[in-house]
């Protein structure tokens, strides 16, 4: 059995495809340097929000131009992802396979893009998708109204369909690598296929290629101050891909160390250590003649100055009424007796206690 296994999940001899092992492992390696680079900037940001806030309130987009440059320099010079080049891999069009192009030559043009687009576009947009679905199940599960809306019962079908649709998006990618380890398929991910590439080993002629390229880039000379200005764009801009490229093959083993210190195994144990003191209580806004203050006892309602019947919090400021009380004072003056603050009648939250 499990030299059955080995067969399967090994190349044979001759062959020049990647194993699954290999497969999986670079798609791996990019899907933990997002979330580690993140941690980082939440703890920069932590330190000095003032300076550094917009680099969390912009993580996406800024993350989403560095990938470019960095998968427009190796799909460039290598004909590979960040990652397909770690693990020695390069993309080659599927058609012929008898005579293989090398890493140097680059893809064609319409694999280029497509292949551009699919690592850079396709995950920031799920990335985006996901988050939309989180904040409008989290805005859902706090209304207190019935969808009244076209648009709210659209949005609450959306929440509804995608656990189903994102079950068919992973399950298609699980079949495709089946398929692969069975040898019934040229590519371990769906988005290669659509792409209209393949991937493969890097043979010892790619390699003498790319250091001959190298070499050579460093060796070139340029005269006219026309060449010197395009080659110093072009050095900018591979010196900002090659840097990032760089840093990222020397640190891709700390990112995958952040990434399982930050799991959720772990996950109580940080908690722990970065918890923030409890906030104190929200100021009293409105200091006018018609404004509530507080009593002196907890259990009597600001407004009514009575024991509290069916105790009701406002989740805008944090205190307690009568459910009566505050129901009435919401509805006419839209704004919380104590604090000031704007507030609605779903913001009404009922409390219950053991007693109850």
């Amino acid at each position: 059995m499990a030299e059955l296994g080995a067969h399967l999940t090994a190349p044979s001899a001759g062959d020049d495809r990647p194993s699954i092992f290999e497969a999986v492992a670079q798609d791996s390696l990019m899907a933990a340097v997002k979330p580690a680079l993140q941690h980082l900037v939440k703890v920069l940001v932590e330190s000095n929000p003032g300076r550094y806030g917009f680099l969390w309130h912009w993580f996406d987009e800024i993350y989403v131009i560095l990938d470019l440059l960095l998968q427009q320099h190796y799909l460039t010079r290598c004909s590979a992802s960040f990652s397909e080049n770690f693990y020695s891999l390069k993309r080659i069009p599927i058609g012929d396979h008898r005579e293989q192009p090398l890493a140097t030559a680059g893809l064609p043009k319409r694999q280029h893009w497509k292949s551009l687009v699919l690592l850079v576009l396709v995950p920031y947009l799920k990335g985006k998708l996901e988050k939309l679905v989180s904040s409008l199940r989290e805005e859902d599960e706090y209304s207190i109204h019935p969808p009244s809306s076209s648009w709210k019962r659209f949005y609450r079908a959306f929440l509804a369909a995608y656990p189903f649709v994102n079950m068919t998006w992973e399950g298609w990618f699980l079949i495709q690598q089946l398929c692969y380890i069975l040898g019934k398929a040229q590519h371990h991910s769906p988005m290669l296929r659509l792409a209209g590439v393949r991937l493969v080993r890097l043979t010892a002629e790619d390699m003498q290629a790319l250091e001959k390229k190298l070499a050579g880039a460093t060796a070139s000379q340029t005269h006219s101050i026309k060449t010197q200005v395009q080659s110093a764009v072009r050095k900018a801009l591979a010196g900002i891909a090659f840097s990032l490229s760089t840093g990222l093959s020397i640190s891709v083993f700390f990112l995958q160390f952040l990434d399982w210190w930050y799991s959720s195994e772990n996950q109580e144990t940080i908690k722990s250590l970065t918890a923030l003191p409890t906030p104190p209580p929200p100021m009293h806004l409105d200091h006018g003649a018609g404004s509530a203050l507080l009593p002196k006892l907890k259990t009597v309602c600001p407004l009514c100055r009575k024991l509290r019947v069916n105790a009701t919090a406002l989740s805008t400021s944090g205190f307690v009424f009568c459910y009566r009380c505050v129901y009435n004072y919401v509805k006419t003056h839209q704004r919380c007796p104590i604090t000031g603050y704007a507030t609605e009648l779903q913001h009404l939250v009922k409390l219950y206690s053991p007693e109850s």
